[in-house]
């Protein structure tokens, strides 16, 4: 998972989207890469052992998209505080709604699902300035940003999965007598 989120990270860095002004968008996209990797990884690994990553610049929003074969088609839960987890789509449709964007799940064409999130890219630094701060964001088109690539740009991440399993927990040391040791 880390890998995918720095593959991310440094892709979205070489397309131009350094500084402060992209760094909410970015800190967005990571998270949301984090939740799918990881719930692929938790729930799809024993079906599907590697997972596509694919991120698409352009069009005034980026999109970032995790692929796997497994062919549950998972909801978002609601938040219940007795339960752990199972949180992870509904944090990823929160944090895309509260950007402005969109995000779904769609069956592929061999039987799995792709999870896909697209956020607006922020306007240009000018009409940011202007803009007043209770204004909503909007979803500026690719030609307001003169510094990133007008086409679209894609980068596809491939991960293989392990299942997760139940960590051991390390033996205790013995004391003399054989009772487990206090530390």
């Amino acid at each position: 998972m880390p890998r995918t989120r720095h593959a991310v990270r440094d892709r979205l860095l070489a397309q131009g989207m350094a500084g402060w002004r992209y760094q909410e968008l970015i800190d967005d996209l990571l998270l949301i890469v984090s939740e799918l990797v990881s719930n692929a990884v938790t729930h799809a690994a024993v079906l599907s052992p590697q997972v596509t990553t694919e991120l698409t610049i352009g069009g005034g929003s980026v999109r970032v998209s995790v692929e796997d074969g497994h062919p549950y088609r998972p909801k978002a839960l609601e938040s219940d505080l007795g339960q752990l987890g199972g949180r992870g789509l509904l944090l990823v449709k929160s944090v895309t709604l509260q950007a402005g964007g969109v995000c779904d799940v769609e069956r592929t064409a061999a039987g799995g699902k792709v999870i896909w999130a697209s956020l607006p890219l922020p306007p240009p630094a000018a009409e940011e300035e202007a803009r007043a701060p209770e204004e909503p964001r909007h979803r500026p088109q690719a030609a307001e940003h003169p510094g990133l690539p007008p086409a679209t740009a894609t980068v596809r991440i491939l991960t293989a999965l392990q299942p997760l399993t139940a960590p051991q927990p390390p033996a205790a040391p013995q004391a003399e007598g054989g009772s487990p040791a206090l530390a």
